[in-house]
């Protein structure tokens, strides 16, 4: 089964609970609407309820301020048996400007699951545009560093 909707889209204003005392949104209200974005995009690419697995390399750029249009768009790079990898991009820009700025980055992986809280086969991405290629490339990338990085993290996690 052939999905031609690999991303995903959402706009949004901040508001005041989102933000801290100094008129900026919380990094961990950024981190719930990447979460949100790139679940949405999981559901639409499975068609299943999805679990978040690995959050990684997230950045933050630019603070995102009370009031302003924020941006959030996720879209799929990778895919395996049972599980998607997404990158995430999130911006920002005052009310009544034209250009957004990118506020943070970041990589999510969620499983699909079934009724029964096991991994389902999901439908393979395949890249097309330069972009969805490169971007391939860099899901791989981030995969061989996890390893390693998993390996540094073994003794502590346990």
């Amino acid at each position: 089964m052939a999905r031609t909707k690999n991303h995903i889209e959402l706009q949004f204003l901040s508001e005041p609970s989102d933000v801290n005392y100094g008129g900026k949104v919380h990094g961990g209200m950024m981190m719930k609407w990447i979460d949100q974005a790139a679940f949405a995009c999981a559901l639409q690419w499975s068609e299943s309820y999805c679990v978040t697995v690995y959050v990684g390399g997230i950045r933050f750029f630019h603070p995102v301020h009370i009031g302003h249009l924020v941006k959030m768009e996720a879209r799929i790079i990778y895919t395996g048996k049972t599980s998607m990898h997404i990158a995430v991009d999130a911006y920002s820009k005052p009310v009544g400007k034209a250009d957004f700025v990118k506020n943070t980055h970041c990589i999510i992986v969620f499983v699909a699951v079934d009724d029964n809280g096991q991994p389902k086969p999901i439908p393979a991405f395949k890249p097309k545009t330069e972009r969805e290629i490169a971007m391939h490339g860099y899901a791989i990338k981030l995969m061989e560093l996890r390893k390693s990085i998993d390996k540094e993290m073994k003794p502590y996690i346990v």
